[in-house]
């Protein structure tokens, strides 16, 4: 029989407690379901009633945790900020107003700097949601709504560090923070518009009209060009494409790298004084300057293409865009 080596043997072991902690969360996880009742309905009913800020307050763990709450809540349609319970004791109490909901978190319901607001808090006469895994709490009593967060046991195999507590707790405030959002009608532009500088909000927020090519930027020949005038074009605007067009505008056909590798593939033809209406592509895909930039990118993956014809409402042309641009503008 083969003996196991003791890195082989550690290397189970850390497995095993690896999934262990995972098991335990997941169970955790699984005990709070029941708890979205009526109280988790108070609590989401509280909350659209004010018309303030929702504050969230914890310390330590519990702290980083409501960090991310705040956060989610923030960013989710439901105005909110965390405040340390510490810095609160000492001034920043004042950033409650009597307009605003607060929310406590405390595995105990007994943290000293928490259980010390709450003079503050009544005072103000503003409703209190608390999230604790201690029903029979200072913090739960005191509370106009109390949600139970609490878990059998932690993934500590010590019981001590804050782990499945912690889970149970995030997970219950980002139940409250998509109720909210749904209970809102918050939508994917509302979303946008809370985070501008993400891939989201750009793809959701940035239109064709503002990263396509226009005026002198935009490469164009007439109907009656010369293959080769449509050649210095391209190669002038650099965008490896060139529209060709009517008096009036209109867009009768599109020229591109690829049209030309075709023509010269297909065809023995004089580049001085073959026309490009004769080898341009006349069904290229377009789009307006007001759709989004998204929606010009799934355009051009769909299709394979590297460059959109950008027309206004009567088919005439207004810029060019290509797939340069929405790398730079961050849409893809």
């Amino acid at each position: 029989m083969s003996e196991i080596s003791p890195d082989k043997l550690k290397t189970l072991e850390l497995i095993t407690l690896g999934k262990a902690v995972i098991e335990t969360e997941q169970s955790a996880l699984a005990a709070l379901i029941d708890r979205i009742d009526e109280r988790f309905v108070a609590a989401c009913n509280t909350i659209l009633q004010c018309d303030g800020r929702v504050i969230v307050i914890g310390m330590g763990k519990s702290g980083h945790i409501g960090n991310k709450i705040a956060a989610t809540l923030a960013s989710t349609g439901t105005p909110a900020f965390f405040v340390h319970p510490g810095e609160a004791s000492h001034g920043d109490s004042g950033m409650i107003t009597s307009k605003d909901t607060v929310m406590l978190l405390s595995n105990s319901g007994e943290t000293d700097e928490v259980v010390a607001l709450l003079p503050v808090i009544k005072r103000l006469d503003i409703p209190m949601i608390a999230l604790t895994g201690n029903p029979e709490s200072t913090l739960a009593k005191a509370a106009t709504v109390d949600i139970d967060v609490s878990v059998k046991k932690e993934a500590c195999p010590l019981g001590l560090a804050p782990t499945a507590s912690t889970t149970a707790t995030l997970a219950m405030g980002d139940a409250i923070a998509i109720a909210l959002l749904e209970a809102r009608g918050f939508n994917e532009d509302d979303f946008a518009r809370s985070h501008p500088g993400g891939t989201l909000g750009r793809r959701l927020l940035l239109h064709v009209s503002e990263i396509m090519h226009t005026g002198d930027g935009i490469p164009k020949v007439p109907k009656d060009a010369l293959l080769s005038e449509a050649l210095i074009e391209m190669s002038q605007k650099g965008l490896g494409i060139t529209t060709v067009v009517d008096d009036d505008e209109n867009v009768l056909g599109i020229f591109t790298d690829g049209d030309l590798r075709r023509a010269l593939d297909s065809q023995h033809i004089d580049v001085k004084t073959c026309h490009v209406k004769d080898v341009m592509t006349v069904d290229g895909k377009n789009i307006t300057a007001d759709s989004l930039a998204a929606s010009a990118l799934a355009l051009m993956e769909s299709h394979s293409i590297n460059a959109l014809v950008v027309v206004d409402d009567n088919d005439k042309l207004t810029g060019i865009l290509n797939m340069h641009d929405l790398l730079r503008a961050r849409v893809v």
